[in-house]
């Protein structure tokens, strides 16, 4: 699985301006299911995807579809689950 980091770089209220195309992308890809979880930076710096592994092409490609690409930069980091507490174990197979 890959955990992502979004950062923005630009003013909030560019990324505000953005906020409902980018809700409508993520809708998109957990309804196919791609996307395991996302949620907010606290502080409001950016935030966060958990994504089910696949081709890391295939992902570039799906981050390059996500209107904040205007307003953030995107850390990809590949993580291969091997614990996880009893609520989380399917996370293993992802």
């Amino acid at each position: 699985m890959y955990v992502v980091y979004l950062n923005y770089f630009r003013p909030i209220d560019e990324v505000e301006a953005l906020l409902q195309p980018h809700i409508d992308w993520l809708d998109r890809y957990f309804a196919c299911g791609d996307f395991i979880a996302a949620g907010r930076k606290d502080p409001r710096t950016g935030g966060m995807l958990l994504v089910k592994e696949m081709d890391r092409a295939r992902l570039d490609g799906i981050l390059a579809e996500d209107p904040f690409v205007a307003v953030a930069h995107y850390e990809v980091t590949k993580v291969n689950v091997t614990r996880a507490a009893g609520a989380f174990a399917g996370l293993k197979d992802l």
